[in-house]
This record gives structure tokens, sequence and C-alpha cells, in this order.
């Protein structure tokens, strides 16, 4: 028996799940209905429906929620972050079951109205935290399960956004913390939903110091440059790599450009423009439950991207190194193709005292994450049948990870070091 499926918000990450529909996992589901403040965004993704064969979905404005929900089994949430928790609450109430991209919500509040939704409902929440389906991750977790390094006793995590990607974060609504939380919670929670899967532990107390020191007006004073608003008719574009051309991506001109008339949202503004309040550059020290300490970093203008993980315990170390861009090219953010041969690789290794240094092979698959992708939405859409390695997270793994970065956030704020139970 297929499910009935409804998306709400309907801008780049919503392709993820209905291509998933239309394509190798429409034998689970079918679209039931589109779910956006955006009418030509609904159209755009409603003409690749019509691609597939398929006749094209009704299309609901947010304040036609509840009606929208009595149509479906399950509801896909890729909306604004701050809106989360709103639809969230809303279909759990309803008995609709609930796919959400991380992070589940923004605040200590939004948590709070979810773990009560979830309480009283008989309805599903699944968090799609992806990257503990990459094969990389999942490695990691299983050499901290076999006990190859004893039990963990520290944690170093470092974090590098390029000034492509790190970049993108404060050209849209993200840039904004009332919409996305900020860093430490729209991106940190990925990270800290890792660890807190990775160690089978959970946070309890933060400390943090945070800043913005490259972008914003600030970045560009210290720059010396002349900047646009935005990028689209910006003199600069073709030359500065810092301004996106939206007109070189199809896809991006379809969701964003051609739909600035309905709501005025601008898609491609100034990374050194005013009315950025989110930080780019962000340390920050964690205590577990089982007394595990973690330094982390999070740089959002790094001149490469990936990640590098270090567990050390009572028997050794294992240490993961990802470079998923090696350099960023200038004119990457005008032209896409430009990213082709920016090179990377990955390398995980365990060393147990007096022993040498064991590099361990990671298998990836196809798709997205290594062929994690692939794995979520299984899992997602056909349902987990037997995952030693505990993928799928759910409402309490995603509050979880979201209230770790709103403490580092209020801990940034007044210098002092928060307790995760003083938020809940």
């Amino acid at each position: 028996m297929t499910r009935r499926y409804a998306v709400v918000g309907l801008g780049h990450r919503a392709q993820l799940y209905i291509d998933a529909l239309l394509g190798e996992w429409s034998d689970t589901g079918e679209i039931v209905a589109f779910c956006d403040t955006n009418r030509t965004r609904m159209a755009y993704h409603n003409l690749r429906v019509t691609a597939a064969g398929r006749e094209p979905v009704p299309v609901f404005h947010p304040d036609r929620f509840a009606e929208l929900l009595s149509l479906a089994d399950a509801v896909v949430i890729t909306t604004i972050d701050a809106r989360h928790a709103d639809h969230v609450c809303a279909a759990l109430d309803a008995g609709v079951d609930v796919i959400v991209e991380k992070p589940l919500t923004v605040d200590a509040d939004g948590c709070r109205r979810i773990a009560a939704a979830a309480g009283r409902s008989t309805a599903r929440l699944i968090v799609t935290f992806n990257y503990r389906y990459s094969p990389r991750n999942s490695a990691v977790r299983e050499l901290l399960a076999a006990g190859r390094i004893g039990r963990v006793t520290s944690v170093h995590f470092e974090w590098l956004l390029d000034t492509l990607h790190g970049a993108d974060y404060f050209r849209r609504w993200h840039r904004q913390k009332k919409n996305s939380g900020g860093l430490l919670v729209h991106k940190s929670t990925h990270h800290f939903d890792l660890v807190n899967w990775w160690l089978g532990s959970s946070p309890e107390t933060v400390f943090a110091q945070t800043g913005l020191r490259f972008y914003g007006p600030s970045g560009a004073a210290a720059a010396g440059l002349p900047r646009p608003a935005r990028a689209y008719g910006a003199p600069g574009l073709g030359t500065d790599p810092f301004l996106l051309d939206m007109t070189a991506d199809p896809r991006l001109k379809a969701l964003y450009l051609d739909a600035e008339h309905e709501d005025g949202y601008v898609r491609d503004q100034d990374v050194f423009g005013d009315g950025i309040d989110i930080d780019d550059t962000m340390s920050v020290l964690i205590r577990y439950a089982d007394r595990t300490a973690m330094t982390y970093s999070l740089t959002a203008y790094s001149p490469r991207e990936g990640y590098r993980v270090a567990f050390n315990g009572t028997r050794g170390r294992i240490e993961l190194e990802v470079c998923e861009r090696e350099w960023t090219p200038p004119h990457g953010a005008v032209d896409p193709s430009a990213l082709d041969d920016t090179g990377g690789f990955e390398r995980l290794t365990v060393q147990e005292h007096w022993q040498k240094a064991e590099e361990v092979p990671i298998v990836n698959g196809a798709g997205g994450h290594g062929g994690g992708d692939r794995l979520l939405l299984d899992d997602v859409f056909r349902g987990v049948i037997d995952d030693p390695l505990a993928r799928q997270a759910g409402y309490a793994d995603g509050i979880r990870s979201v209230l770790t970065g709103v403490a580092a956030d209020r801990s940034a704020r007044t210098g002092l070091p928060v307790n995760l139970s003083d938020l809940t």
C-alpha cells in the first residue's frame, strides 16, 4: 500500500524528496500536495511532476495547512527553519507522520512545543540527519562501537566551510538568526548530532565564543571594496567571486529569481551587506553525560571545504579527515562547472596504544554523500528493517542537537557556560 505525501516548503531542498517519489521510491508513495507561500516555486516543481508523466498536484498556501493535512498520510517539511515547529506540531496533532529537514527547530521554545506534540501524538516524526548515513561517518560509529580505542575521553572536531558554500549562508535567509538560529543551530546541528550518535551520549554543559569576523559590513570595510546590495545586475558580476549569478543556473533562476515578484525574497544578497546577524567564526567546548569533553570549531570562510574529527580513548585514537574541495575557484559562484576539478579525499585511521596506525577502508556507494542519501531515503520511504547502527533519528535526537547550538549561542552572548537542563 502506497502512502500519500505532502511537501511543505518548495525551495531547493524539496527536490531531493520530490525526485525520490517520482523516481526510485515511486512504488512507496505518491505526492498529493505542495505547500508554499510562493506559487512560482510550486509551479516549478509541478513541472517536474508532469515531466515524470504524472498529473500536477494541488497547491496550497500555508494558511490552508489544515486542509492539506486531511489529504496526506505524511508531510515532508523543508521550509525555512523558523517555520518547522508550527508545521511539525500541527501535523502531529492531526495524526499525520512528519519527515522534517534538520534542524528540527531553531530555539528552546520550539523544542518544548515539538516534544509536547510528539508526546501526545501517535504519529511518527523523523529528522533527516543524512550525515549519519555517509559511509565514512558510519565507519567511525562501527569502530567506536567495537571498542577499538576503549572508552572515549575527548573529541576534537573542526569543520571548514569554504568561500563558496560558507558564503552562501550569508546570501540567503540564513543570514538572520530569527530564520535559522544561526550556523550553530542550522549547520552545527548536523555535527552535534553526529557526536551524540557516535558517543551514544548527550551534551550537558556548553561554553562558546563566536563572532562575525569575515562577512558583513565590517568584512567589506576590511577588504576595502565598494559593495552592491545584491549580485543580480551588479557591475562586478563575473569578476567578484562573492557575487552569485543565478542566471547561470536554470534551477536557481526558476526557483528564486523568477519568483521574486511574489514575495520579494532575494536569494543573491551580498555577503558583506547589512542585515547579517549570524556568526561566521565559532569555538565551542562541550561536556557530555559520560564525561567526554569536546572542542569544536566552525569556520565559514575557509579556502577549502571539509572536516577533521579525532577521538582520544583509553586504548588509542581514531582520526577522520575529509576534504570535500581542496580549493575554491574564484568563479565557482558564477560558473558551477568551475568546481569540477577541485579535488578531495577522505582518510580514516585507528591507532591503538603501542601499535602502528591502521588505515580503515571506506566503501562508498552511488549518489550524494557517498551513497548516504540513498540509504536515508530508503529508511524514510521504505522503513528501517534492521540497522545495527541506529541511523534513523527521531525528535529527541533533533532536540538534543538543536539545544546544543542554542546553548552555545547563549553562552557566546553571556560569556558564561550553559547547562542544557536550564533550557528544557
